[in-house]
């Protein structure tokens, strides 16, 4: 296994960082040359800023923190509700469960398109609904307008996402033991407590996991922003910049750094959240 991991993961990845100290372009890749830090720091040659130089880059980098932060933070809440409202017993709940997970089944590149043409500011549904609601005065450029662009990709992950957390923190509540609920009924504890004092502590480490995994998952996010707002500076990612050097400008070199980066800050940013919160993951941590 880690043979093949180190094939499969490994190599790729090493491979990568030696093309960021490498002058390698699409048109002439093999005749890659060692450039050291330029692709980082300064490429006199074109008069390139290199990476940690270019503004845009640190744009990308504060747009990717913002719409994890944001993203993670509402998935977790909204998908905490509606597994607990899932894990109650009523009538049809399977039902219920299968159509809740139906926008986490949908593609993210159909799902991005789909809101595409909702959001979009002359014939979309959002905007039409809005307007007969008398909510807006006129149509929203969602996906165009600056203040509105990393809003509405935030809520279109939200829309998209909320039900993978919910499935992760329902299997955590289905494996509850029962016994600690029939104690505190028995006691006299309400709801609220019952949920604050038994019910978070116990799924705390399950819920702790899907929170890791969903942000692996946004720090690495690409399809949704560039379907919805493509070349946009205020909503561009730290993937979609690597995409731009590497695709659009041709750069190997400076494609392969800004993947280096991307790969080292969200190793550091998951590293500090394990380190922050290793207690709570451990087995037994809450007994």
């Amino acid at each position: 296994m880690i043979l093949v991991l180190a094939v499969v993961a490994g190599w790729p990845l090493l491979r990568t960082i030696w093309f960021g100290f490498t002058d390698a372009h699409l048109a002439n890749p093999g005749g890659a040359v060692w450039v050291g830090w330029d692709n980082y720091l300064r490429h006199e040659e074109d008069a390139w800023r290199g990476l940690l130089a270019d503004p845009l880059w640190w744009r990308a980098v504060g747009n990717t923190l913002v719409f994890t932060l944001i993203s993670v933070s509402l998935e977790t809440l909204l998908g905490l509700v509606i597994a607990l409202v899932l894990n109650a017993s009523f009538a049809l709940r399977g039902w219920v469960r299968a159509a809740v997970l139906v926008p986490w089944a949908i593609p993210t590149i159909v799902s991005a398109q789909m809101w595409s043409w909702i959001l979009n500011d002359q014939f979309g549904m959002l905007n039409d609904l809005l307007l007969r609601l008398g909510m807006i005065a006129e149509p929203l450029a969602w996906t165009a307008d600056p203040s509105l662009a990393l809003l509405s990709v935030i809520l279109v992950d939200v829309w998209k996402t909320t039900p993978f957390m919910a499935l992760l923190i329902l299997a955590a509540l289905q494996m509850l033991p029962r016994d600690c609920y029939d104690a505190a009924r028995v006691d006299g504890v309400g709801p609220v407590r019952t949920f604050f004092h038994i019910t978070l502590p116990l799924i705390s480490p399950a819920l702790l996991v899907a929170v890791v995994f969903r942000a692996l998952d946004a720090l690495r996010v690409f399809d949704l922003i560039y379907v919805l707002t493509p070349n946009s500076a205020q909503t561009m990612s730290m993937s979609v910049y690597a995409r731009q050097q590497l695709v659009d400008f041709q750069s190997v070199g400076a494609g392969s750094a800004a993947a280096t980066m991307l790969f080292f800050v969200v190793a550091t940013c998951i590293a500090v959240f394990l380190v922050a919160f290793r207690g709570r993951l451990e087995p037994g941590a809450n007994g």
